[in-house]
């Protein structure tokens, strides 16, 4: 292993650390000591200012992928990342954030859904897709999976320590204080982590003033110097960057989906009322705004690691950012910059944890208990105890898998989880928009989009179809784009297929 801190910085992340800890867990208690059923936990009992929550989600939807992850890919393929990663998914997640949210809070709130499962349950009267939703969710745990690993390069290499430990301090303690906090402490500890991220990206994108002394040309001879490739809008020699293809439709495909994940649309729930939404949605994207270009780094990374080695040994990709962090900081500014990337993935990691366990306790086990089991005086302890079980099992799981991919990543752990998380927005896609923008969406036309996204997404990921699925690394952004077409194009036809059924007998039933 590399030993890249220096003594004194290896101590003052120790401290630092611990300094941490005990302000995260201050809000946890306050949270907790508010939480009087399943509901609060879910979506929380304390009126949050619109721009709390609002900051709240701006943490949540950029985690340790954008500020430690894909950063490793832009070093590594230079201005094509940049525009895939920095500016036109972005770009199209922020106007659907937009779009979306409004309709989907207003029935959110109407039908008190406490998951996102339920809110699609609800919206189609049917509890068959919820409990289809409910299970469907499991696959977010490989996001989970790339914050955790994302986290552990970080501090592994500020505290030069072996990987598995490191990993192993942050499953115990984050996924033990979210079995009590939920959505009350999370929204105050993303609040925090949200500013902290503020200042680090800002530090970030500044870092490397002294490469544009001579200006934009100038800085674009450097990357050159190193490799052409950097410099050029595509990168046929990436995985992920060959055409504009992969490149713009995709990633606008993929941004306009991004949004429905349980732990990003569900966040307006916790909005007390209507005229608050203009105010949280202009925090969320102006926060947005800075944290996405927090990916630009990555280029000043490969200007201090041109040959992409650290001490002789070939650097990784996934571990790209954190080396750049340790190395290129002075101790106390670098420290700064440390908290900044943990709380990035921090912040995700809560709103995963809260949101996925929430689905799994109320959408998947709940259901297949007796209803007595959660009745009378004792029930509510015993859903909170339910969902504190499944917290800890999700924490093993997330250990079992994070080390893994440490281990035997194919280029990233980023294409691992973008293969289970993109399944899920684009199963989710369909069931959502025609939800919030058709208001007679028949359940049979969003049922069969949803699944034909699942059987396109994963049909041309695994069975390697389309040219873009012949290298050893595949793009999961081309088969997920194409599952979500597919899943409009199928969910749109049988949509006016029936709705043109339904005329006549209509038309059949005023006659008689």
């Amino acid at each position: 292993m590399n030993n890249i801190a220096t003594p004194e910085q290896v101590t003052a992340t120790a401290l630092l650390l611990v300094g941490y800890a005990a302000v995260i867990l201050f809000f946890v208690v306050r949270g907790a000591l508010r939480i009087k059923s399943m509901a609060d936990y879910a979506v929380g009992s304390v009126r949050f200012s619109p721009i709390a929550v609002g900051l709240s989600l701006a943490a949540s939807m950029t985690s340790a992928a954008t500020f430690i992850i894909n950063p490793g890919f832009i070093a590594l393929y230079g201005l094509s990342g940049m525009l895939s990663f920095g500016v036109v998914m972005p770009l199209a997640s922020m106007i659907s954030l937009v779009v979306f949210t409004k309709g989907f809070r207003k029935h959110g709130q109407t039908v008190k859904a406490l998951t996102l499962a339920q809110w699609i349950g609800s919206r189609f009267q049917s509890t068959g897709l919820t409990r289809y939703f409910g299970w469907l969710s499991l696959l977010l745990i490989t996001f989970i999976v790339l914050i955790c690993v994302g986290l552990t390069q970080v501090l592994s290499n500020a505290l030069n320590a072996p990987p598995l430990p490191v990993l192993v301090g942050i499953v115990v303690f984050i996924f033990g204080y979210m079995m009590f906090g939920g959505a009350n402490s999370m929204v105050y500890t993303n609040t925090i982590q949200a500013l902290l991220k503020l200042v680090v990206a800002v530090v970030l994108l500044t870092s490397g003033y002294e490469h544009f002394s001579q200006g934009v040309h100038g800085f674009l001879a450097k990357l050159a110097a190193i490799d052409p490739a950097l410099t050029h809008a595509t990168n046929p020699q990436s995985y992920l960057f060959r055409d504009y293809f992969e490149i713009i439709f995709c990633q606008i495909v993929i941004g306009v989906a991004i949004v429905c994940q349980p732990h990003l649309i569900t966040k307006s729930l916790l909005l007390d009322n209507e005229r608050d939404v203009n105010r949280y949605l202009l925090t969320a994207v102006l926060v947005l705004t800075v944290f996405f270009s927090v990916v630009f780094a990555g280029l000043y990374a490969r200007l201090a690691f041109p040959g992409l080695q650290l001490n002789g040994q070939e650097l990784k990709m996934d571990k790209i950012m954190s080396a750049y962090v340790v190395r290129e900081f002075p101790v106390y500014v670098g420290l700064l910059v440390i908290m900044g990337l943990i709380s990035a993935g921090i912040s995700t990691l809560e709103s995963l944890i809260q949101s996925l366990s929430s689905t799994i306790t109320s959408d998947i086990i709940k259901p297949l208990l007796s209803p007595t089991v959660f009745s009378g005086t004792g029930g509510f302890r015993r859903e909170i105890w339910l969902n504190r079980l499944v917290i800890t099992v999700l924490g093993a799981v997330a250990i079992w898998l994070s080390y893994d991919q440490l281990l035997n990543a194919k280029l990233s752990v980023a294409i691992f989880a973008q293969n289970g998380v993109y399944a899920y927005f684009a199963a989710a896609f369909v069931p959502i928009s025609f939800g919030i923008f058709l208001r007679d969406a028949p359940r049979l036309a969003v049922t069969v989009a949803s699944v034909t996204a699942l059987l396109v997404h994963f049909g041309v990921y695994y069975g390697r179809l389309t040219p873009y699925m012949q290298l050893p690394v595949r793009n999961p952004g081309v088969s997920a784009a194409l599952g979500i077409v597919a899943a409009v194009v199928v969910g749109g036809v049988l949509y006016l297929a029936l709705h043109r059924a339904s005329v006549p007998e209509k038309t059949v039933a005023v006659a008689a």
